[in-house]
């Protein structure tokens, strides 16, 4: 056989079909929660995946971050990166907390003022309202002034959390009302994370919104050149994503039935990690809102593992730090892959 015949043999082969990354999450969430069964039947006698509270707990917990990850995941497709978005959990938290609280509450912020046991709209739109402030400022500096996405979000982690502290010069916020606790009652951070996850999950597959940040992520230029309103859309991605994240706030002050200034600290890595664990690439352009929800419950289940196997916190951070450059490794070298393949 020549050469030339034998270049033609090799160009007439099939292409193999990439491996889906969100098969390769399903299967690590799989292998991991098989190894922590076997270890707890080993260790502490007792089966990690049979506890029903255990479990509901588990997902709960996470819930709040995988409503972020889901607004962190569409910035990440269309090629850009939040940072902020753990910071606007805090922001949004605190002020919406304050028109949230009792009238039997003494010490409520506005009482003077009579904005107390108000509907639960109320709080909720000033929630939405404050972190739809930060996602303008976000999108109109990386759309239109035009700073490095890392840049404009570290600057408005920066600045949200100061408002956050700033507004009740660090003390917590408490006694909100029934209708607003019922937020983060029982599993309905679950039922949120579910609805939202559900609703962008079509949106980005079968809407002209999910096309064009797809198409951003992929080739910029290119998605200018076929007609696309990049800034506008890259200002409606950032939007977006701090909506989730006020969303995540009050969710989270909801369930704690309080209000912290430190709320959603290093929330924004956690969720940046469980879209790269996903599948989604942070060159942009791919991944998806399933493979995100998947690295969510990898997440979870880690973190309630240890905490069954009674291992200290201060090494669950340590891990949590080997998890997100770990996910950074893969996407790099899911690339490498990609690109040698193609």
């Amino acid at each position: 056989m020549t050469d030339a015949s034998a270049v033609m043999g090799q160009m007439d082969k099939p292409r193999r079909k990439p491996w889906p990354a969100e098969l390769n999450a399903l299967i690590g969430l799989v292998v991991i929660m098989a190894i922590f069964e076997i270890v707890g039947w080993s260790l502490v006698g007792q089966s990690f995946l049979m506890n029903k509270l255990r479990l509901s707990i588990m997902i709960t917990q996470v819930a709040v971050v995988g409503i972020l990850a889901v607004g962190v995941t569409q910035v990440i497709i269309s090629g850009g990166i939040d940072l902020s978005g753990g910071s606007i959990i805090g922001a949004s938290a605190m002020i919406a907390m304050s028109f949230a609280q009792v009238g039997t509450n003494p010490r409520a912020i506005f009482a003077a003022q009579g904005l107390v046991d108000l509907p639960i709209l109320f709080p909720i739109l000033v929630g939405l309202s404050v972190a739809l402030i930060g996602g303008l400022i976000n999108g109109a500096l990386i759309a239109y002034v035009k700073l490095p996405p890392f840049i404009a979000t570290l600057g408005m982690m920066v600045s949200a959390r100061g408002v956050a502290l700033w507004y009740t010069k660090g003390q917590p916020i408490s006694f909100p009302t029934n209708e607003f606790m019922a937020l983060g009652d029982g599993l309905m951070p679950v039922w949120i994370f579910i609805g939202v996850a559900a609703l962008f999950s079509l949106i980005m597959k079968y809407t002209v919104y999910g096309k064009h940040t797809y198409a951003i992520g992929s080739n910029e230029a290119s998605a200018r050149m076929s007609g696309i309103n990049v800034e506008r859309h890259l200002m409606l991605v950032y939007v977006i994503a701090a909506l989730l994240a006020g969303l995540a706030g009050l969710v989270l002050t909801a369930r704690a039935q309080t209000a912290q200034p430190v709320f959603g600290t290093m929330n924004e890595l956690d969720a940046i990690a469980m879209a790269v664990i996903g599948g989604v690439s942070l060159s942009g352009g791919r991944g998806s809102i399933l493979g995100t929800a998947l690295g969510m419950l990898i997440f979870g289940v880690i973190f309630s593992g240890f905490i069954f196997l009674s291992v200290d916190a201060y090494y669950q951070n340590m891990v949590k730090g080997a998890i997100i450059v770990g996910a950074v490794a893969l996407d790099q070298w899911r690339q490498k892959r990609q690109a040698m393949e193609a």
